[in-house]
This record gives structure tokens, C-alpha cells and sequence, in this order.
């Protein structure tokens, strides 16, 4: 029997404003990602790639074609019911790390617990499910610490074990340490790198190349919402064959 894919999308579309002043930030795009994998997505800046990632995470909806996560069919879907499979199935970290500023690290990541619909569990439940998230990040000495008290990457870290706590099949991470130091983007990398290495199914939208090109099994570059090549790190990065492509590693690398 052929593996499913943990997502898929076929001939998927986003286009935004009407008749001449249409825009198609996704154009067309059908991608399987499979259980286990980390897909890296790259390309220049209005490629498609956030549009992309909207949809995957299920905060916006296609104009035309299909998603399929999971085996369930979600295109058409309701805002309500894209919420209640995201709070199911996906962990999303922003470019913007999205803390309540007066709630504490540990209070940030118990919050989306006690929201949840579906979860019927105890305080103490809650509470030993968002610690854990908090050590899993390394952050267990700072978890009762406001955003304030905390440095950008701790931030994003808390981000990330927000979204952890929720226990999704799928984690994704848009452009995750754009808004960092350079001193600070290696920790959240870190924990990536490790979350990778667990088997967790990560799509990753990031120009942090070095890091994709060590940590993902699959690579994808996008540009004018198109899928321009898609290759194995080490194809892609050292022998791409697509001359977008290349002039685009050209000015990064």
C-alpha cells in the first residue's frame, strides 16, 4: 500500500483582490509531506511562502484547489471548524513570538491548554503538560518569568512550547528567528534541530540556510507563488537546475 502523506495539497491557489487587480500569491502548488519529515520552503521575499504556510496551518483558506491534511479533505472548511483542526492537529511560531505581556512564561503555555474544547483534563494535568513543554526548550528556570524578563530567543522558545503543549502531529514555523539577534537565533534553532531529530513533521519557511541545508530532508524554493525546484539539501544547495534558483543562492550563500 502507498503512504499517505501527512499533507497534501493539489493545484493549490490564494488569490487576492478582484478582475485587473488580481494577485495570485500561491499559483498553483501541490506538495506531499509525509510523517516525519522537516521540509524547508525558501525563496526572495513575496515568493508565496507566508501565504503558503496560512493555509498549511489552516488561518486562511485556499481561493482554488484542494488541502488535504491528514487524509481530511479541509479546503472548504469553516473558520470555526479550521480552528478546531488546528487546536487538533498543527503547532504554528510566528515571525512574532504573540506572548500576553502580563502572563507569565508557564501561564502563556497552560493558556491554549485550558481554552482547547476538547480537553478535559485537570489543573494539574495542565499545569505538569506545560512544565514539561517548558523544560523540552530548555526554559524550566524561567517559567515564571514575564515576556519582559526574557530575552528575544527565550521568547520565541516559549512560542514554541506553547505550541508543543497542544501535542499536534504537525509543527510549523514561518520565518521563526527573522525577528531575532544573531546571538539569540541559535537556542531557538536548537530546539528545532532537536525536535527534528525526535521525528516531529516540521514544515520550516526560514533563510537561515545553514541550518536547512544540515537539518531538513527535503527542500523547497518557491518564487511569484510558484514551486520553482524541489530537491534534497544537498542537491538543491549544490547542484540546482533551475537558473532562478541559482542566481538565488547566489546572493545569499
Amino acid at each position: 500500500m502507498e503512504k499517505q502523506p501527512i499533507i497534501e495539497t493539489i493545484d493549490l491557489k490564494k488569490i487576492y483582490g478582484v478582475g485587473d487587480a488580481e494577485v495570485a500569491a500561491v499559483n498553483g502548488i501541490s506538495i506531499k509531506i509525509y510523517a516525519g519529515e522537516f521540509v524547508a520552503i525558501m525563496g526572495p521575499s513575496g515568493s508565496g511562502k507566508s501565504t503558503l504556510m496560512n493555509i498549511l496551518a489552516c488561518l486562511d483558506r485556499p481561493t482554488e484547489g484542494q488541502y488535504i491534511l491528514d487524509g481530511e479533505d479541509v479546503s472548504e472548511y469553516s473558520r470555526k471548524e479550521l480552528a478546531l483542526i488546528r487546536s487538533q492537529k498543527l503547532g504554528f511560531v510566528f515571525q512574532s513570538f504573540n506572548l500576553l505581556s502580563r502572563a507569565t512564561a508557564l501561564d502563556n503555555v497552560i493558556m491554549p491548554i485550558i481554552y482547547r474544547r476538547e480537553n478535559r483534563i485537570s489543573p494539574k494535568e495542565r499545569m505538569e503538560i506545560a512544565v514539561s513543554a517548558l523544560e523540552s526548550v530548555g526554559l524550566a528556570e524561567r517559567m515564571h518569568h514575564l515576556p519582559s524578563e526574557l530575552s528575544g530567543g527565550q521568547q520565541q522558545r516559549v512560542a514554541i512550547a506553547r505550541a508543543l503543549a497542544m501535542n499536534p502531529k504537525i509543527m510549523l514555523f514561518d520565518e521563526p528567528t527573522s525577528a531575532l539577534g544573531p546571538e539569540m537565533i541559535q537556542e531557538v534553532l536548537d530546539v528545532m534541530l532537536t525536535l527534528a531529530r525526535e521525528g516531529m513533521t516540521m514544515v520550516v519557511v526560514s533563510h537561515e540556510m545553514g541550518f536547512a541545508r544540515a537539518a531538513a530532508n527535503r527542500t523547497i524554493f518557491m518564487d511569484e507563488g510558484l514551486i520553482v525546484e524541489e530537491a534534497t539539501p544537498d542537491m538543491l544547495f549544490n547542484h540546482p537546475t533551475q537558473e532562478r534558483t541559482k542566481l538565488f543562492l547566489s546572493k545569499i550563500l
